[in-house]
């Protein structure tokens, strides 16, 4: 799924929009117990718990693609019979009707997740019907040829609520306040069958985490049977490996700059295209020979590569730069630059001495105090003497 097909059905969570036909629950203690389970139609309920839960059902569709929602495919074998995905399928086909279906998903769920504490397991069934839209992107409503019909799941934490003072209105006086268990907003969730090309896609599913780097792997293993890809923190190890690995010596200032600013340069031509930008293993290859990379330097690089990322394993972009500020660091100094403007950071030699050098131009802060340009013709004076 990309971007604009997510927004879509998060927009599907408000009152003129709503087409949502069931809602269950099962509460979980720390002790991995049933405390109480619920099934209702969706819009029976009162308005305040609706706004409620819409809040939640958004939660579980946000973040960023590629981090917080990660696109997955179902392995051939969990769409066999007993698989994970066609236990999901009669799943959703029952519309959430069938009690027996509904406890073997709580059973399954409460035996994969691993979590300490109180949890809600949430979970929908919707038939949204999907509006035509024109050559130029124009939505029409009254042109729908398909419906897509879905699950979402949202494994929300229940934690009691901060202690402290509250007001009385009836004795007009503050007292201790009572504590009561507050569902938080969801640490893991999906959405199946994925809304890919504005279509149900069986083979595919959208999964959310939170955390991008405790993702759950074990409930992604015993509820999807699907594999996850790298976490962006470790996408991003992954790749300062690799430039490590095959610059060896030759990782250079001028060399590293040049993969950054490349690097950048890509993502900003690709910005407005719906979907994010990845590397595969060639794709990487192509941009260190780009950025100076001596040849020789990259006769081992697709080993290299497999070794650290896999044989056929992507790396997205946004989670291998950082396109907010380019970073020079030492020991006891830390520079910062505009990433538009890293040619502003050069290395020089001065007096044997690798030395960083900064342009700068007339407008300079020290602690807050602005430099005069007095202080930079000394400087100048200085250089041009050595």
């Amino acid at each position: 799924m990309i971007k604009q097909e997510v927004n879509e059905i998060k927009r599907l969570y408000t009152p003129s929009n709503c087409s949502i036909t069931r809602i269950c629950g099962c509460y979980v203690d720390g002790e991995k117990n049933k405390k109480t389970e619920f099934k209702d139609a969706f819009l029976s309920l009162p308005e305040e718990e609706i706004f409620k839960y819409f809040e939640l059902l958004r939660k579980t569709l946000s973040g960023s693609l590629g981090k917080n929602m990660l696109n997955l495919e179902f392995p051939l074998a969990t769409e066999e019979e007993g698989g994970t995905q066609e236990f999901l399928l009669r799943l959703r086909d029952s519309k959430l009707k069938d009690d027996a279906l509904l406890e073997a998903f709580y059973d399954r769920v409460i035996s994969s997740y691993e979590y300490v504490g109180n949890y809600l397991i949430l979970l929908i069934h919707d038939a949204y019907d999907v509006p035509g839209k024109t050559s130029d992107g124009l939505t029409m409503d009254d042109a729908s040829d398909t419906v897509f019909e879905y699950i979402l799941c949202c494994l929300c934490p229940v934690n009691l609520s901060k202690p402290g003072l509250s007001y009385d209105a009836t004795e007009n006086g503050f007292h201790n306040r009572v504590r009561d268990w507050v569902v938080e907003v969801p640490h893991t969730g999906f959405l199946f069958p994925a809304f890919n090309d504005r279509a149900t896609d069986l083979h595919s599913i959208l999964y959310y985490t939170k955390n991008p780097e405790e993702p759950h792997s074990e409930f992604v293993d015993g509820i999807l049977g699907a594999v996850l890809p790298l976490s962006a923190g470790t996408q991003k190890e992954t790749f300062q490996t690799l430039v490590e690995e095959a610059l060896g010596d030759y990782a250079e200032y001028d060399v590293v700059k040049n993969i950054h600013e490349n690097l950048t340069e890509m993502i900003e031509e690709h910005k407005e295209l719906p979907e994010p930008l990845t590397l595969d293993k060639q794709q990487v290859k192509n941009l260190f020979e780009k950025s100076g990379a001596p040849e020789e330097r990259l006769a081992d690089f697709d080993k290299l590569y497999e070794a650290a990322a896999g044989e056929n394993a992507s790396l997205l972009a946004d989670n291998i730069a950082n396109t907010r500020t380019f970073e020079v660091k030492t020991p006891d100094v830390v520079v910062r630059v505009n990433p538009d403007r890293a040619d502003l950071v050069n290395t020089m030699t001065l007096n044997g001495k690798r030395c960083l050098v900064i342009e700068i131009n007339d407008q300079v802060e020290v602690n807050g105090i602005t430099i005069r340009n007095g202080a930079y013709a000394s400087l100048e004076e200085g250089w041009e003497s050595q």
